[in-house]
């Protein structure tokens, strides 16, 4: 009867350990100098194809432990997990049980206690590892040093004069008379395009021709024609004297004529339309010569 019982203990065990997974660990080192690497070796057999669940790789170990490689192995029936690690605070760490779940079976590692000191002392001398040495530079060796500082100030230099010369040269090219009495042609022949004169439509005919006079009278004389009335802008040019009398009275003229187009107090017929428009574009041409009379009256 006792043979019986041994035998079926027997037999109990070995079925235990042929279909149950058997997890070890090691840790080839508890006490540790400061930055001083340890290996911890994890270890399960007998998977028999199941998964190994476990924390991620290089997230195993807690807070303390820096993991510098953490290798992981697996086939069918073994899992090793092999972690390089190093501490770099003093004290004492401890690494808590670590879980692996296999299957439905969850696996627990004993628990470790690693002890951290500082090996450095105050006495320690901390040497060269060698002497330092003079050596003679020559001119060769400061070209090769500072080349580069030399090509980054040349180069914003460069970029500083392209600067300086766009502001001071650029502007003044692109807000020419020229290209604001160009520009005021263009519009003029886009409001001619329109045929109001033609049609009669006296009213949009003189709205957009004065329009497009008092943007030019602002830009080219730098006069704000745009903003003043038009007995404040007739008084002003009088007392500015930079447009000619000639050109005044054209303004004058097709300006006051506009005014009483607009509240109804005269009906242009089409020749006057015409004429008006004829002699705002002719003033528009000829007004380069009232600003180089003008450049010249600053000069003297």
């Amino acid at each position: 009867m006792k043979l019986k019982k041994i035998f079926f203990l027997l037999l109990f065990f070995i079925c235990v350990n042929t279909f149950s997974q058997l997890l070890s660990s090691n840790l080839e080192k508890k006490t540790l100098a400061l930055g001083e690497t340890d290996h911890l070796v994890i270890k399960i057999e007998n998977l028999r194809s199941r998964a190994v669940i476990t924390a991620p790789k290089d997230e195993l170990l807690p807070f303390h432990f820096e993991e510098i490689k953490d290798s992981i192995g697996i086939n069918a029936n073994t899992y090793e997990r092999r972690i390089e690690f190093a501490v770099y605070e003093e004290g004492t760490f401890k690494i808590p049980e670590l879980e692996f779940k296999v299957g439905e079976k969850l696996l627990k590692t004993i628990p470790y206690e690693i002890e951290v000191v500082n090996t450095a002392t105050k006495e320690d001398q901390i040497n060269d590892i060698m002497k330092n040495k003079e050596v003679d530079l020559e001119a060769i060796d400061y070209w090769e040093l500072y080349k580069w500082y030399v090509f980054a100030a040349l180069a914003v230099t460069a970029l500083i004069f392209v600067v300086v010369m766009f502001v001071k040269y650029g502007k003044k090219k692109k807000s020419s008379p020229v290209v604001t009495t160009n520009q005021t042609l263009k519009e003029l022949d886009s409001l001619k395009k329109k045929k109001y004169i033609e049609e009669g439509n006296y009213r949009s005919f003189y709205v957009e021709l004065i329009d497009i006079s008092r943007k030019f009278i602002t830009k080219q004389y730098r006069i704000p024609a745009d903003v003043l009335l038009t007995d404040d802008l007739v008084a002003l040019m009088k007392e500015n004297n930079t447009i000619s009398q000639d050109n005044e009275k054209i303004v004058e003229d097709v300006f006051l004529r506009g005014d009483l187009v607009k509240f109804a107090k005269t009906f242009p017929d089409k020749d006057l339309m015409e004429k008006d428009f004829t002699e705002i574009r002719d003033f528009v041409k000829r007004s380069s010569e009232d600003i180089e009379f003008e450049n010249l009256r600053k000069d003297v």
